[in-house]
């Protein structure tokens, strides 16, 4: 199916919408889907003004694929419990939101040139569960994940977000759940914040502000400390989609621009 039949049938299946926001959370500690904390309480008021979606499209930092990226089609997608060792009530939750196969579908098409596959297997991880609860707690928004290739490098996860940000007019909430600075291996409880995740936070933020997103993907201008803020950059992948899927008519508004445990950014942006 060509691009054009994907984009034509996202029209046939959805309503014209006032241009959707698209959004990044700071997810942290899954313990903030059962705890009364400020990051729970600020997507709980951010969900009292974002708009209804007809749908809502997750890229969360916990769905990492190789070689290709896959989106869930699956009708009612599981709760995942992709964590260990924490209270036995955080296993008892669930957000037993209905998927959305036919949409689900038409954006493998739609992203067919980066090489997206439906998948049936996945569900919704703890980077999407987690936040979703707080934003629509009723679970009656179809809701369905895109997973991040971790063999691309950071620039064709920005191109992911522009080709997506169709959907932005057919009443699609783009969500993406990472952290912008996520270093566990240097977590300290009660610590002042690293002055290396301090910058680097900084740097994005900036770099969001002016619209300019070439030092954001670039790994060899931003040097050794994309390395301290992301040993791994599977939670600062889903920043750059969201990033990409917003343009020079959107206002930015940032929320939770803190850092936790000394190497965790709580950073969240809103383009709308």
């Amino acid at each position: 199916m060509s691009i054009k039949q994907s984009l034509q049938n996202l029209k046939d299946s959805l309503r014209t919408s006032d241009r959707m926001p698209v959004v990044f959370l700071g997810h942290g500690s899954p313990m903030n889907a059962i705890e009364d904390t400020e990051y729970s309480r600020s997507w709980t008021a951010l969900g009292k003004t974002l708009p209804r979606p007809q749908a809502i499209l997750v890229v969360s930092a916990h769905w990492m694929t190789r070689g290709s990226t896959l989106v869930d089609v699956s009708a009612f997608p599981r709760t995942i419990y992709d964590f260990y060792g924490f209270p036995d009530a955080l296993y008892q939750e669930s957000y037993p939101a209905p998927g959305h196969p036919d949409l689900a579908k038409e954006v493998a098409s739609l992203l067919a040139s980066h090489h997206v596959e439906g998948d049936d297997t996945w569900g919704l991880d703890h980077g999407a569960w987690t936040v979703l609860k707080f934003l629509y707690p009723e679970a009656n928004v179809p809701v369905f994940q895109l997973s991040i290739d971790m063999t691309k490098d950071l620039p064709h996860h920005l191109e992911i977000g522009e080709a997506l940000s169709e959907l932005r007019n057919r009443g699609v909430l783009i969500l993406g759940s990472g952290n912008i600075v996520h270093n566990l291996r240097a977590m300290r409880f009660g610590g002042r914040p690293y002055d290396w995740a301090l910058e680097f936070d900084s740097i994005f933020a900036h770099s969001l502000e002016i619209g300019d997103h070439q030092l954001i993907t670039d790994r060899k201008a931003l040097g050794p400390l994309l390395q301290m803020a992301h040993p791994s950059v599977d939670h600062y992948l889903p920043a750059l989609t969201i990033a990409g899927a917003a343009d020079d008519k959107d206002q930015l508004t940032f929320m939770n621009d803190s850092i936790d445990i000394a190497s965790v950014s709580m950073r969240s942006f809103i383009f709308h």
